[in-house]
């Protein structure tokens, strides 16, 4: 027995939620895919901040209808759908699929939808391969800390150097003064 009308509104609308929550959609074909290796992949993209939903390809062409950010997505509904909804990170979860899929060997990215842009599957394999935002984070901060490092180096140094030029000059005056001594 078939989904009711109000099964498929609701279907809609939660579509419709985590569409507004989503800075990136991705469709995958997920046919040949076991019950058991669905829930894989939803724990590994839970992990990186994001989430699957299987529906059919009416219903999100219904939720997309209308919203300019992804309206795009039409062009990739086809067959067997499932849909991955990146939140913040967008490499973590690509990362998490291409995991599964080296796995699987069994589902296949159609493409995704950024900013209201289809995305081509390199597209999204690019953005995958790009550092993580902690990645980024920590590459800043350890170039800030370098700068931060000369900075003080270079401060100390002044007194330093303004110390052995002093120094120097006290030496150079006092053994003059010990060689006038001397004649």
């Amino acid at each position: 027995m078939g989904k009711t009308l109000a099964d498929k509104q609701a279907m809609v609308t939660e579509l419709k939620q985590e569409l507004s929550k989503s800075q990136m959609t991705l469709v995958i074909d997920y046919k040949g895919l076991t019950v058991a290796e669905i829930t894989d992949l939803r724990r590994r993209l839970r992990e990186s901040g994001a989430t699957c939903a299987v529906a059919k390809n009416t219903l999100m062409r219904r939720a997309v209808d209308g919203d300019e950010n992804w309206q795009s997505l039409g062009e990739f509904l086809k067959d067997s759908s499932a849909f991955l909804f990146l939140k913040d990170d967008l490499n973590g979860p690509i990362k998490a699929y291409q995991d599964f899929q080296k796995v699987t060997k069994k589902s296949e990215l159609r493409g995704g939808v950024l900013e209201g842009k289809a995305l081509t599957f390199e597209q999204v394999k690019a953005i995958g391969d790009l550092p993580s935002k902690e990645e980024l984070m920590a590459q800043i901060a350890g170039a800030l800390n370098a700068v931060v490092t000369k900075i003080a180096v270079g401060i100390k140094e002044v007194p330093s150097g303004l110390a052995r030029g002093l120094q120097a000059y006290a030496d150079k005056d006092g053994s003059t003064s010990d060689e006038d001594q001397a004649a």
